[in-house]
């Protein structure tokens, strides 16, 4: 029933690159907290920080694709490194502008674009090369790995923001980010490179045809289009996290805006600590699909909380729902896809997992200032719930999913040839 760590046993290079993540993802989520909280404090606007969400869309779309690609085709720890290493330059450059008297909002807008941008090269690099470290008999456990990391960092990064911005405002908490970055560029140089070659690229087609190729294939698996299509949706109407900033000044303590984004964590990392049962489960669609509604049901429950303690509960039911769709999504992506094709598919995978949120949080944020902040989140949660359904029943074949066999992504290629 306890979390696999097996694959950290075993991996030395396996290990390296999870600290570097672990390390890495500490200091996102703080600064995660801290620009939207920035940002509301500049301006007291929930749409100006909604707007966040839709500056970093096409960043995502673009680079995403973009990213998948080119991580199959180059060294992927040299573009994990580059990717990582321009995210801190974004972060020095948020650093700067919040040491000055008069802190430029359309500065942090521009900042955090490039940032996702880099991100969207970062991600698919990450996903190809942990695929390549790992056995596929350990994807199970790798995935489960994956989310605890981010779900540790989910829980410890909010809340230790909360505290830096408490004290030393946004300048604190971009501080310890870039510091992070640091810490993570060394254990990413760690990593042996035969560990990570890639197999002979020999005539490979022009980069759009590569990309063409990544979308045919996910196209074609209802299993793949069932993971991404629910994602969205579950985000783009029920992510409630461009509202906490207002949630936390209703309250009246800077701390609960990191508390009520650490809720969502704790829920989740409960979950992971105990997934030593999501490798026994074969039916992998439903899992998600059913995960997803609680998910929606949890936001729901959030619009009606009437006070600080009952809404950090609801959001961390949610987040512990959103954890098992996590773990079962990303057994789905390990089982189907081909490490050769593993880059492309992480840009798409990429593209559905932080669309989501970002069309979620421009969602939430105009309805937020068009009506209320609680109405924003139950009407949105309820939304969702409907359109998680419709997906679920639209897509049979994603509801009926059984987890493959350790070879199911030779003969996944093979299919689709």
């Amino acid at each position: 029933m306890f979390l696999d760590i097996g694959p950290l046993r075993r991996n030395a290079a396996f290990r390296d690159l999870f600290a570097s993540q672990f390390i890495s993802a500490l200091g996102t989520m703080v600064s995660y907290v801290a620009v939207p909280w920035q940002v509301y404090e500049l301006t007291h606007s929930n749409a100006q920080v909604g707007l966040l969400g839709l500056v970093q869309l096409a960043p995502v779309v673009v680079c995403g694709l973009l990213g998948g690609a080119v991580a199959d085709r180059i060294d992927r720890k040299r573009l994990l490194i580059a990717s990582e290493a321009l995210m801190a330059l974004c972060l020095v450059g948020l650093l700067i502008n919040a040491t000055l008297a008069a802190p430029g909002v359309l500065a942090v807008y521009l900042l955090v674009a490039v940032l996702q941008g880099a991100s969207g090269f970062h991600r698919p690099a990450l996903e190809a090369l942990t695929q390549k470290l790992a056995r596929p008999d350990e994807y199970a456990a790798v995935s489960a790995l994956a989310s605890v990391r981010g779900t540790v960092g989910m829980v410890a990064g909010p809340a230790l923001a909360g505290v830096l911005l408490a004290r030393w405002g946004a300048v604190g908490a971009y501080l310890f980010d870039t510091c992070t970055f640091v810490a993570a560029l060394y254990f990413i140089s760690r990593i042996p490179r035969a560990d990570v070659a890639m197999d002979a690229q020999a005539d490979r087609p022009h980069l759009l045809s590569d990309l063409a190729e990544g979308m045919r294939f996910a196209w074609a698996r209802p299993a793949l289009m069932g993971t991404y299509l629910i994602d969205i949706v579950a985000m783009a109407f029920a992510f409630p996290v461009a509202l906490f900033p207002a949630m936390a000044a209703a309250d009246g303590r800077t701390e609960a805006v990191g508390w009520l984004l650490s809720a969502m964590s704790v829920g989740a990392l409960v979950i992971g600590l105990f997934s030593g049962w999501t490798g026994k489960v074969s039916r992998h669609g439903r899992a998600v699909v059913i995960a997803a509604a609680v998910w929606a049901l949890g936001i729901v429950a959030l619009g009606f909380a009437p006070n600080l303690m009952l809404s950090l509960a609801c959001l961390a039911v949610a987040g512990a729902a959103d954890m098992v769709s996590g773990v079962f999504r990303g057994t789905i992506w390990n089982q189907t896809i081909p490490n050769d094709l593993r880059g492309r598919l992480a840009g798409i995978e990429m593209i559905s997992y932080l669309t989501g949120p970002l069309i979620g949080n421009a969602r939430a944020g105009f309805m937020a200032d068009a009506w209320s902040v609680p109405v924003a989140i139950w009407a949105g949660g309820l939304i969702c719930l409907v359109a998680i359904v419709a997906t679920g029943w639209s897509l049979p074949r994603f509801w009926r999913y059984r987890g493959g066999l350790p070879d199911v992504c030779a003969e996944g290629r093979a299919q689709g040839s």
